[in-house]
């Protein structure tokens, strides 16, 4: 089974919203190397709309001799979505039907894993489910202090750490596991 990756930039105190605001003077080639790591070990991404509408609009018809480019348009795409049915990015398509069952049909796929990256609504609800195999966080070295968190405040979750390295500009790139509730 497809196992769905969480991959996130988030400040200490849990904020993951507008991390073009707080996140780029933090950005460096190791980052870089973290992030199309974890790209390269999934051949889709799974994407909410606000965060397909933002990534199609900067990636779909940039050159294709952009290396940030060809790294977003070389997975196929899911895009979930009640809104959107015409999707003018190549290689997406919408989910079909409700999130959870849709989802758990996608990861019972034939493919490698599946990545999310930004959509905090549809991460959100991924963790509700229990459909999160592994949380790929970057916590950044920065109090944000207002914003929108990763973590709802009423919904309790437990992790077990997988593994974790500090990079040179103080980001740590921290993996974790859902603890099962089994």
């Amino acid at each position: 089974m497809r196992k769905i990756i969480v991959g996130e930039f988030i400040s200490l105190d849990g904020v993951v919203e507008a991390p073009e605001q707080w996140h780029m003077t933090y950005a460096s080639p190791e980052m870089f190397n973290v992030m199309w790591d974890l790209s390269d070990a999934c051949d889709t991404t799974l994407l909410g709309r606000v965060t397909y509408e933002g990534f199609a609009a900067a990636f779909a018809d940039a050159p294709a001799d952009n290396p940030v480019a060809a790294k977003m348009n070389k997975n196929a795409r899911v895009v979930v979505s009640r809104t959107l049915r015409d999707l003018d990015w190549g290689n997406s398509t919408v989910l079909e039907g409700e999130l959870e069952p849709g989802v758990t049909a996608l990861k019972a796929t034939t493919g490698g894993d599946i990545l999310t990256t930004g959509s905090t609504t549809l991460v959100q609800s991924l963790l509700r489910a229990g459909l999160v195999d592994e949380l790929h966080l970057l916590i950044h070295p920065v109090v944000v202090g207002e914003g929108r968190r990763l973590f709802e405040e009423d919904v309790p979750l437990s992790f077990t750490l997988d593994e974790s390295a500090a990079l040179p500009n103080g980001v740590v790139h921290a993996v974790y596991r859902p603890v099962s509730a089994n």
